[in-house]
């Protein structure tokens, strides 16, 4: 039967491979799920990561007296929905 997602193929030296094998083992799930979600949270980790470094960008060219303050950003969005 045809799966309908996207699959990979990935070559592991011997100790990474019984290192999944066996951890996988532990938790009661296969290889893929396995692997599966360990390139979830090796997306979410570089996601983290990105958007770290746009905030401190956003931090480094932040100057205070062009800030708007609470009240002037909501009186605008409420101008909006008019």
């Amino acid at each position: 039967m045809p799966t309908k997602h996207p699959r990979v193929n990935v070559v592991l030296e011997e100790p990474l491979y019984e290192g999944l094998r066996k951890w996988a083992g532990r938790e009661g799930v296969s290889l893929s799920l396995k692997m599966r979600d360990l390139v979830k949270e090796a997306l979410e980790i570089e996601e983290d990561r990105a958007l770290a470094r746009f905030a401190e960008q956003r931090e480094r060219s932040f100057e205070r007296k062009k800030a708007l303050t609470h009240e002037q950003v909501w009186s605008r969005l409420r101008g909006r929905s008019r």
